[in-house]
Formats: structure tokens, sequence, C-alpha cells
């Protein structure tokens, strides 16, 4: 009983005896304690998040302090070179447009001509242009931000999401390029286009040629759809009725070209939608051939979703050393926030009967889009599902044209509400109403994830994305943890097990020996030396 009680003396009489500093001592002690507690799981996002944040805040303030430099150096007539008259100069213009930060840099970006549409009205546009615009209540950001700089004749690479309304963003303005070139022109019908739009597939060339023909029909801009696994007969009857605006992919268009039944001497105005995956899937030769037949006086558009090295030089040789650059939210990989993301780490032989299980819960009332990575795989997946008693229909590049058309018009009908898709799908599509979208093989970038779980959400509606990780795709585990992240999703443990090391971005061309080039990059001097031998 007395060591007991002495032993309690003991443990308690500092507490007696504590004076100031020891209790300051001790608060901080526990201080330190409860930050060492917050390393928790939950605790290490949250100081993920505080660092992230920091750093922005210190690349606003490098690039206020840069911006301040800039200007000071042009009020005094110090700064050198040609700086003064290129990219040095240019305005960084944040602006908040519909939840979506919209950067803006160019040379004299900042102008008050070019300030951005509030309304369709500011445009000042005829009424028979903006019918097609009658639905919606405002310009979206990317239209607002675009117009200006378009109908000025500026060159202008646009950085937005599917489904952000940039076909009419490049679309009015195309039309009313048509219609004062009309003006200037004696003969009312035209024979040569004015304007083209290159697109990587055909079902986003399609997708395209119909919002663009809806558009032009009202003031009578006639426009005319190219591509390849359908007759050419009655394409080539088009062209030499007279159309205004050409729509095509690169193949069949080039095809054409060298019939001598398409000529595109005239076009002066140009668009290269999707511009990234045009040259991913091996079109730069195409692309720089057909660009090579049209005016050489033209109005260059780029959209691209990502900024290479290969599109940056497609740029550099074909645009305006000055062009106009609009980023609609970021540059950087992120994906749609209204999309629940669902990774489940699995054995590659357990897939089939996962995917058969999901369709079990999902597919009842909702429209569901399954991804494969291969041509084979998605045919198998077909094949596999109709064996097992469900209404599928696919489409991939080994299918005929009518057979891909007819299967996505029964899935965006509804009449079959299922459909395995290669990665032909995943950009520019526009079925409103995907509410699932399962992922069975993982794509080869996470660049091609996010776009492949874009096809639901849309519209502000709420979507699933169920994706399969194998131990195959280990090497994009990092990227995809920082996906998730971002978007504020559930990262699976198991996918932890992977590292969260992210491996540096490389081309699908050059690999890892490359550099990311930014679209206001001064172009590079040719510098010659002269030999000794010459006089």
């Amino acid at each position: 009983m007395g060591k007991k009680l002495e032993e309690t003396v003991l443990i308690n009489e500092p507490v007696i005896q504590l004076d100031s500093h020891e209790t300051d001592k001790r608060e901080k002690k526990k201080k330190k304690n409860k930050h060492v507690k917050l390393e928790s799981d939950e605790g290490k996002e949250l100081n993920i998040k505080r660092k992230l944040e920091e750093t922005e805040v210190q690349k606003d303030s490098k690039r206020d302090k840069k911006k301040k430099k800039q200007k000071e150096e042009k009020e005094n007539g110090t700064q050198q070179g040609n700086d003064i008259e290129t990219h040095e100069l240019e305005e960084l213009v944040p602006v908040e447009g519909d939840g979506d930060t919209v950067a803006v840099t160019g040379k004299d970006a900042h102008e008050a001509k070019y300030a951005p549409l509030k309304s369709f009205a500011e445009s000042n546009l005829p009424d028979i242009v903006l019918k097609c615009c009658e639905n919606f209540k405002n310009p979206s950001p990317i239209q607002a931000h675009a117009w200006p700089f378009l109908l000025n004749g500026r060159d202008f690479i646009g950085i937005a999401k599917t489904g952000s309304g940039k076909t009419l963003a490049y679309g009015i303005p195309a039309i009313m390029h048509v219609l004062s070139k009309r003006k200037r022109a004696s003969a009312n019908k035209r024979v040569n286009p004015l304007c083209l739009v290159l697109a990587p597939t055909r079902e986003l060339a399609d997708q395209i040629s119909v919002v663009l023909h809806d558009a032009g029909e009202p003031c009578s801009v006639k426009s005319v759809c190219l591509y390849g696994g359908t007759s050419k007969g009655p394409q080539i009857s088009s062209l030499k009725s007279g159309v205004d605006i050409v729509i095509a992919t690169p193949g069949r268009l080039k095809d054409l070209i060298e019939m001598n039944v398409c000529n595109l001497t005239e076009v002066s105005f140009v668009v290269l939608d999707e511009a990234d995956r045009m040259l991913d899937m091996g079109f730069r030769q195409e692309v720089r051939s057909i660009l090579g037949n049209t005016c050489s006086a033209r109005q260059m558009i780029m959209f691209s979703a990502t900024w290479p090295l290969d599109v940056h030089n497609l740029a550099e040789e074909y645009m305006d050393p000055n062009p106009i650059k609009v980023v609609v939210g970021s540059e950087d990989t992120a994906a749609n926030h209204d999309v629940m993301q669902i990774v489940e780490v699995l054995e590659e032989h357990l897939r089939d009967d996962r995917l058969i299980a999901l369709l079990d819960k999902y597919h009842k009332s909702q429209r569901v889009l399954v991804f494969a990575l291969y041509q084979k795989e998605a045919a198998r997946l077909e094949g596999m599902l109709k064996t097992r008693g469900w209404k599928v229909v696919s489409i991939h590049g080994n299918k005929a044209q009518d057979q891909r058309t007819k299967a996505l018009s029964l899935f965006k009908k509804g009449s079959c509400p299922l459909m395995v898709a290669t990665d032909v799908a995943a950009r520019g599509l526009d079925v409103p109403d995907v509410e699932v979208v399962i992922n069975y093989s993982f794509p080869l970038t996470t660049e091609d994830y996010v776009h492949r779980i874009g096809r639901t959400g849309r519209a502000g509606k709420k979507g699933v994305a169920h994706t399969f990780f194998t131990h195959q795709n280990k090497g994009l585990a990092g990227e995809l943890v920082n996906v998730l992240r971002e978007a504020g999703q559930v990262v699976p443990s198991a996918l932890l097990k992977f590292g969260t090391h992210v491996k540096k971005k490389e081309s699908k061309l050059y690999g890892a020996h490359f550099r990311e080039i930014s679209a206001d990059a001064p172009k590079a001097k040719k510098i010659t030396f002269n030999s000794d031998d010459e006089d």
C-alpha cells in the first residue's frame, strides 16, 4: 500500500510543480503529437491537397512578379531582341466560366475587342446564323472566348473537354467566313469549298457534319462529310454539285484529292479537331499533304486535348507565329467530377465473369458502354456476350462503316443499350445518356482513360465508370492514383500496392527522349555557319 501511494505521488508531483515554462513545453508537445496523428491516410491526403494549394499560390505569385517585371521592362525599353514583338509580353487572363478556369494567352489577347462574350446578342451576328443556338441560354466558355478571336481572323488553339460546345465554337465563325466570302464573290454557287474541318475518326466526322449541317441550313451554307469505309460515289457527287464546308477524315480526303475530284485551293479556313489524336493515329503525313493543297493565306484553328511535341511542330509550321491559345479547365489530365470512378484490381482471367456480374447489376435499365483495348478483344467480347444471352452491338476498326453507323445508331436510340467499343468511341462522340462505362481493359495512357470515362456524366448528369486494373497495367498505377485523388474518388488499397511512382511523360513517337513544349514557346532560330573556304 505504501509503495503504491509513493508511485502515485511521484506521478502527480510534476503536475503540482509545473511552472509556465513547463506548461508551454507540454503544449508544444501536444501540438506535435497532434500533427503526427494527422499523418494517417486521411491526414496525408489533406496535407497533399494543402501543399498543392500552396504550390499554386507560389506559381500565381511568380507569374504576377514576371508580368510586373515584363511591364517595367516594356516601359523602360530594356527588353531585348524580338521578345517584345512575340511571346514574352503575352497576357495570361484567368477567368471563371461555369466553374472552369479559362486561361487566354497570345499577342494582344487583352485588347477590349477580344473580351469574352456574355451573351449571344453581344456577338452582333445575324439572327439566321444564331438560329442553331436558340436552345442555349448563353455561349459556353469556349464559344464565348473563341468567337471574338476567330471572327477577327486570328489563328487559334483551343483546349477544352468534349461536350463543351467546341464544334459551334469554330462552326459559327466558319459559316460567317463563308458568308463573307460570298459577298465578295461574283457567283452565288460554290463549286470549290472555302472551309475544311479534319477529324481523326469517322464517327467524330459524322457528328461534326450533323452539327454544321443544322447550323448552316438556315443560311444555305452547304457541307459534305467525307470518310472511308463507304462508297465514294455519293461523296464525289456532292463535291461536284458545289459545297462550302468539307468535314473529312485524312485518309479518304487524300484519296479524293489524288483523284482530282476535291479541290482545296480556295480553302482559307482550316480546323484540325482532336489534333493530338489525329497524329497519334499516324495521320501526320496525310495532314501535311492536305494542308499543302489549301490556300496559303488561310486561318488555322486547332482543337486538341493535349499539347505534345508533334502537335506543337505542326502548329509552328502552319500557324501564325503568335496564335491565340484558350484553355478551358486545365491542360493536365483531369477527370470529370460528375463521374463516380470505381477501380477494381483483379486477375485477367476473372474479367469475363466480373463483367457479366456488373452487367447484371447495371444493365437492367441503363445504357452501358464497354471499352476493350484491341479490335480482336472487342470482337471476342461481343461474341461472348451474345453467347450468354445479351443483346449487344460493337464498333471497332475492323468493322465496315455501315455496320459501325448502324451499331452507334441503335445504341444512341436505346434500341440496343449495350455496346462494346475500342478507343474509336473514346473521343468526340456525343451520346448524352450513357449512364455506365466499363473499362474491360485499361487503355494505354491515362489520357485515354479520362476520355473514355468522359462518355458518361455529360451535360451535368451523374455517371459511373467501373474499371478493371490488372498487373499488366501496373506502370500506370501512379498516374491513375493522381487522377482519382484529383477527382476526390476512393483509391483502393490494392492499387496503391503497385506504387504511386509516376513515370516520365513519354511521346508515343519519341519515347521519353522529348521535351514538352508550351504553345507560347519562341520559334527556333536557324544558325548558318560559313566555311573558311567560302569567300
